[in-house]
């Protein structure tokens, strides 16, 4: 089943940041004519990829999604908001935090962060 994304605010501002990072990196690197992606490039693809895959499938074995306990659920009191991976055994990994709704269909992203 798939299920379409919502943002919030601060979500989509870093995915945002990420991409533009990620665009201005390739672009400097074409002019440099190096072929080696920078950090910021592979670093927006992973975070891209685990986006098009939690709306694919929320519980697709490479996010390795789990509930996570620190934050609270938008839409529900009693709802799980759920951390999945964007990164593996990377210091500072990235993590994209999102819980399911507010419709049945519907995945919210609430935040994409570097794991504290």
């Amino acid at each position: 089943m798939a299920f379409a994304l919502r943002w919030t605010p601060t979500a989509r501002r870093e995915y945002d940041r990420l991409q533009a990072a990620a665009e201005k990196a390739a672009q400097t690197r074409r002019e440099a004519d190096k072929s080696k992606s920078s950090r910021q490039e592979g670093l927006f693809k992973q975070v891209q990829k685990t986006v098009r895959l939690l709306a694919a499938n929320p519980r697709h074995p490479g996010l390795q999604t789990h509930a996570y306990h620190s934050l609270h659920h938008l839409f529900d009191p009693n709802g799980k908001v759920f951390e999945a991976y964007a990164q593996h055994r990377t210091p500072g990994a990235y993590r994209v935090f999102w819980c399911y709704g507010p419709a049945r269909d519907e995945i919210t992203i609430i935040a994409i962060t570097p794991h504290p």
